[in-house]
């Protein structure tokens, strides 16, 4: 999909704004152009012609075409930022996506790893580690316990400076979406795997002394892809006994923030450790504090123990079973 004429001049100026007053990533910028590319292709009109009613059949057609409600809300973000940036910068009177309700998106639970899961990827990463302690599985070891101990995203990980690691530092400094910066703890196996990993790499590559990645490669990035972390992480998950279907770095981001309110992490703590701009998109996980609630009141409440000695005095008055 291609964009020309004057809806590819148009756009260029709006993605130059995007990346300038945001600090977008360029994945950010390449779905906001593919956004663009798609609605131009499939409406027919272009940026200055375009109708709220272009853009509600434009919508309309991704449904009936299969689309998830997710791509479309987002296809639909994405057209009206573009519009509204066309009329702050005066080169159109109206942006006909403003009024346009969002498609309506189910909230699923997302499928988070168990502990015992957790626990198995990171005992076989350490286990081929400590049997042989050679750079890949050091590194191994280093990104397991690093996603599961921050809850980073996999593109905060593989960006991560090598000097953001320091022995006497118990925090890391992560720059997130839209560039903003947060303190995220880091644990002391993760502390520690993360630094025998260093250590090691200097010794094996030192023709990456220079770099100033955490996780240098010799790709076009100059670090470790989110592609290849995914491809390692499925490989442990086979060597664990856990099915890869299931594991991503993004699953262990979720287990992060599960496991975190399952043993009582405040909602609001957990959100600044993921970087949620909005408590909202935390909230998914409430699923588990309604979890832990519920058994708090069972236990701990004088009228639920009252109903727990109520049975067992009900079960003692009846006596054992007739055997018919």
């Amino acid at each position: 999909m291609t964009i020309t004429g004057q809806d590819r001049f148009l756009v260029e100026r709006f993605l130059e704004a995007v990346s300038s007053e945001r600090d977008a990533a360029a994945n950010t910028l390449l779905a906001y152009e593919r956004d663009l590319a798609d609605f131009f292709m499939r409406s027919g009109t272009d940026t200055m012609a375009a109708t709220p009613e272009d853009i509600r059949l434009y919508l309309e057609g991704l449904k009936q075409n299969g689309f998830a409600a997710t791509t479309a809300s987002r296809r639909l973000s994405t057209l009206r930022q573009y519009f509204l940036f066309l009329f702050g910068e005066g080169l159109r009177t109206d942006n006909p996506a403003i009024h346009l309700d969002s498609p309506r998106i189910p909230r699923s639970l997302p499928d988070v790893l168990r502990e015992e899961d957790v626990n198995a990827l990171l005992n076989t990463a350490k286990d081929k580690a400590d049997s042989q302690p050679t750079m890949a599985n050091l590194r191994l070891l280093a990104l397991v316990e690093t996603l599961y101990a921050t809850g980073l995203r996999v593109s905060e990980l593989v960006t991560l400076k090598r000097h953001a690691i320091r022995p006497q530092q118990p925090v890391l400094t992560i720059r997130g979406k839209g560039g903003h910066e947060r303190l995220v703890p880091l644990g002391t196996m993760a502390k520690d795997a993360l630094l025998l990993y260093l250590a090691t790499f200097a010794k094996e590559k030192p023709q990456f002394k220079d770099s100033p990645w955490l996780f240098p490669s010799h790709g076009a990035a100059g670090h470790l892809t989110r592609m290849r972390v995914q491809q390692v992480l499925k490989d442990l998950a086979r060597e664990a006994g856990v099915n890869p279907a299931r594991l991503s770095a993004h699953k262990l981001r979720h287990a992060f923030a599960t496991h975190l309110l399952a043993h009582g992490a405040d909602l609001r703590a957990v959100q600044k450790m993921l970087g949620h701009a909005d408590i909202s998109t935390t909230q998914i996980y409430t699923h588990v504090l309604e979890e832990r609630l519920r058994q708090l009141v069972e236990q701990k409440h004088p009228l639920a123990q009252n109903d727990v000695e109520a049975n067992k005095d009900n079960e003692a008055r009846k006596g054992p079973a007739s055997v018919n």
